[in-house]
């Protein structure tokens, strides 16, 4: 097996040990003609660039199928191995090198990344090499922003747990988990867990199967102008209604969408605007962060009212043609919004949610307006 020069991401320690297992002839070398595409992503691709250097790890891999696992997350990432040499006592070796992108214009740091991307790396990284001689590497391109949004809800999970004070205070380490298998995997994905946990009465469950789609983080933003007292509906199809028999499978729903990895709530919320209804938000106020459905599904919805200056009250068009996405934006009064709550017609538990709190915050918000 050649020498394997490290770089980015794949030098961190934890990650390296993650695809390779135990290293421990790993050494310190400068890549010759080698630069970062971006410090700010999961994993900074590697790109050619004449006159530079890269500082890299070397390592020696004496069993095939290390390299080869290495070989499948770069792939899926965007790289693929290339012959180089190093500064050192190393001549000669391979790195991996993307052929579609720029150096970046900051200096890689990798303390940096390891706080604002590093745990999401490894997440990501251990789903994606769950698919290992399973999946072939292309087929997985396109499934990486969701691969990524996963890992980026688990984080922000780990690091951002409700209080306890009426429910019991015992942690998931309380919970068996005796074996997991994903039972669906596409863009999205669902999981299988049989596992065992301590029931109330003092006794421990027996082993129970289940499933739960496994989904990133989501924002749902409320668009309101306070001075006209108006707000911003989007309408479209949505596959939930139908597949449950809806003979009216288009809704009514605030501006939504997923939370990319690398991105905060607050930062989704103001871009979804943008690419639904094309706003440009003045102040965003939280009303709630929740799990939509905690028997089926892990997604976690952060909800936001924003304020901004709405049209003139009709209906327009909206959404990216990229994602398939086919919009009508709506401006109605904060009235006939209440009324479509009354009728039954607002039927997307979420926005009923946050037309309530809009109810009760409103005389303070028209008042600072």
């Amino acid at each position: 097996m050649p020498d394997v020069f490290l770089t980015g991401a794949f030098a961190w320690p934890a990650l390296r040990e993650v695809v390779l297992g135990d290293i421990s002839n790993a050494r310190t070398v400068s890549v010759e003609g080698v630069s970062l595409s971006s410090a700010n992503m999961a994993f900074p691709l590697a790109v050619p660039q004449a006159g530079e250097r890269l500082e890299a790890v070397a390592v020696r891999l004496d069993d095939g199928e290390a390299f080869h696992r290495l070989s499948y997350l770069a792939a899926v990432i965007g790289m693929h191995p290339v012959p180089k040499h190093a500064e050192g006592d190393i001549a000669a070796g391979v790195t991996f090198l993307s052929d579609h992108d720029k150096p970046a214009a900051d200096p890689w740091n990798m303390d940096d990344w390891q706080n604002d991307w590093g745990q999401i790396a490894i997440y990501a990284a251990e789903e994606i090499l769950g698919y290992y001689r399973r999946v072939e590497a292309h087929a997985l391109t396109w499934r990486l922003p969701m691969i990524l949004a996963r890992a980026a809800a688990r984080c922000t999970a780990e690091a951002d747990a409700a209080p306890a004070t009426l429910r019991r205070d015992l942690g998931a380490d309380a919970v068996t988990l005796h074996a997991s298998q994903a039972t669906h995997e596409g863009f999205f994905l669902t999981r299988q867990f049989d596992l065992s946990y301590p029931r109330f009465d003092g006794s421990r469950s027996e082993t129970l199967s289940r499933e739960v789609f496994v989904v990133g983080d989501a924002v749902i933003v409320l668009p309101y102008d306070p001075k006209r007292d108006r707000v911003l509906l989007v309408e479209q199809f949505r596959m939930g209604p139908f597949g449950r028999g809806d003979p009216r499978p288009w809704v009514l729903e605030p501006p939504a969408g997923r939370v990319d990895a690398g991105e905060s709530p607050q930062e989704a919320a103001r871009r979804e605007c943008e690419e639904e209804a094309g706003l440009s938000l003045r102040s965003l106020h939280h009303i709630s962060s929740h799990y939509c459905s905690p028997g089926a599904s892990t997604e976690y919805y952060h909800c936001y009212l924003a304020l901004a200056d709405l049209p003139e009250m009709g209906s327009g068009f909206g959404g990216l043609a990229t994602e398939h996405e086919d919009i009508r934006t709506h401006v109605i009064s904060f009235e006939e919004a209440m009324a479509l709550v009354k009728s039954g017609e607002a039927n997307i538990g979420p926005m009923i949610l946050m037309l309530l709190w809009l109810e009760r915050e409103r005389p303070r918000l028209r008042s600072e307006a």
